[in-house]
């Protein structure tokens, strides 16, 4: 084990013994922000019982930005520590290895990021920090190291066409958000997998890993004065650029919609839901609390007992909103035997339908909070994962109390306003359900 994992080792179990011992008083840690001289935003949090520093940078360089060329921004952030700067990939691995440095890049239909983590001794710090800038300001997108990671796309997508779940998520984005950019497929496609060039790359980066298209998360065993010459060193590479252009709003689906997509396979995947909230939404926390009971919280949620106890019909069932920048999805997701796939469609949306028209029960509601209260802290229980909470905030102009508060809004929630909010977000008749399997269902509509 290296030196980091065994210092996030300890790290993670001295914050459990804290929590076993007092989880009535939680609260977030303090977080400062300012701008970069060149525009990006920072967020920032001390934590200097012991000698590492986490580092976040992310854009607004999602699949969301690919326009007609699925795949770009996924394939543009996997170049990036193949070769930056005067070192190639293996020289790169090297450096952060010689210093026990992890480095990490990323990317999602949002956003794409690059992630260091390492100790703040002088050789270690400068080594992955010096490393970090030069793979946000100066990747050298080789042409060999294109046609690998092309190589490696590739054979990521063959084998995903092969796994009903991948088929059937895909099938379920393009549904739902028709022909907004979160239905592009980050991965890619065939086509544009085999004809995106180097010089498309260089220009997707040019435009988008700019300053003012960046936020970045600092948390870690440094004071504010280094966490500004931090960001300032991170950035000073970086055009100041312009930020990303507003999204399109999310178009709400018109009619009820069932999709079938026969698939080998002794199961078949359902998905179902439509669009939902966006980051920030004044319905968020009733939501959040409100899916938790349906059927966010496992094996005991009420789609669980439902589907799963009382029926057998799915050994797992689960529910969720996926907040994004735009309306992400509302999903519900099952697996179920061909033969009774209606029946457990069936159980699903009866379910809901009960779940929207009549809200959760107090006991209901009351477990619920309990179990996302008592969780909250092993959620910020590492400075890795504080890290990314810092660049979710930053990303999407979260108030920056949100973790100090946020088991007062959970506790705050009411069982009318959860009733409200779903009554409200979720409209059963223009629900889409995908099927992929062999279970005979209704074909496509239209």
């Amino acid at each position: 084990m290296d030196t980091i994992s065994k210092i996030g080792g300890l790290l993670s179990r001295a914050v459990l013994c804290g929590v076993l011992f007092s989880q009535a008083a939680v609260a977030g840690p303090e977080i400062q922000s300012w701008n970069t001289s060149n525009g990006a935003r920072v967020l920032f949090v001390a934590a200097p019982d012991l000698p590492m520093v986490d580092v976040r940078v992310v854009f607004d360089a999602g699949s969301a930005r690919d326009g007609d060329t699925p795949g770009l921004a996924d394939m543009t952030n996997s170049l990036l520590n193949d070769g930056a700067g005067p070192w190639d990939a293996d020289q790169i691995a090297e450096r952060l290895e010689d210093v026990g440095a992890q480095l990490g890049v990323g990317s999602e239909r949002d956003m794409a990021w690059a992630s260091v983590r390492t100790l703040t001794k002088e050789n270690a710090f400068e080594k992955s920090i010096e490393t970090l800038a030069a793979i946000l300001a100066r990747p050298t997108f080789e042409s060999d190291d294109l046609e690998r990671v092309r190589n490696s796309m590739q054979t990521a997508l063959r084998l995903g066409e092969q796994k009903p779940g991948t088929v059937a998520q895909k099938a379920f984005y393009r549904a739902v958000f028709g022909d907004h950019p979160y239905a592009i497929p980050s991965d890619g496609t065939k086509e544009s997998l085999s004809s995106i060039t180097r010089d498309q790359v260089v220009e997707f980066h040019r435009r988008y890993y700019v300053a003012r298209n960046a936020v970045i998360a600092i948390v870690g065993a440094v004071d504010r004065t280094q966490a500004e010459a931090l960001a300032q060193r991170l950035t000073e590479g970086l055009a100041a650029g312009e930020p990303a252009a507003e999204l399109p709003p999310v178009t709400p689906l018109q009619r009820l919609r069932q999709e079938s997509l026969r698939f080998p396979s002794s199961q078949s995947h359902i998905l179902m839901g439509q669009p939902g909230i966006r980051r920030g939404d004044p319905d968020y926390f009733a939501l959040y609390v409100g899916n938790h009971i349906l059927g966010g919280s496992g094996l005991v949620s009420l789609l669980s007992e439902e589907v799963r106890e009382k029926r057998g019909l799915s050994y797992s069932v689960y529910s969720y909103f996926s907040p994004m920048r735009r309306s992400g999805p509302f999903l519900i997701g099952a697996q179920t035997q061909n033969s009774r796939v209606q029946e457990t469609i069936d159980v699903i949306l009866a379910t809901l339908r009960r779940y929207t028209e009549q809200g959760p029960t107090e006991k209901e509601l009351i477990a619920a909070k309990q179990n996302i209260t008592g969780g909250f802290p092993l959620r910020i229980a590492s400075n890795g994962k504080i890290v990314e909470y810092l660049a979710m905030i930053g990303f999407y102009r979260l108030p920056l109390d949100y973790l100090d508060r946020f088991v007062d809004h959970v506790n705050a929630v009411t069982r009318e306003q959860i009733h409200g909010a779903f009554q409200r977000r979720l409209n059963l008749d223009r629900f889409v359900t995908v099927v992929v399997g062999n279970g005979k269902t209704a074909q496509p509509e239209g």
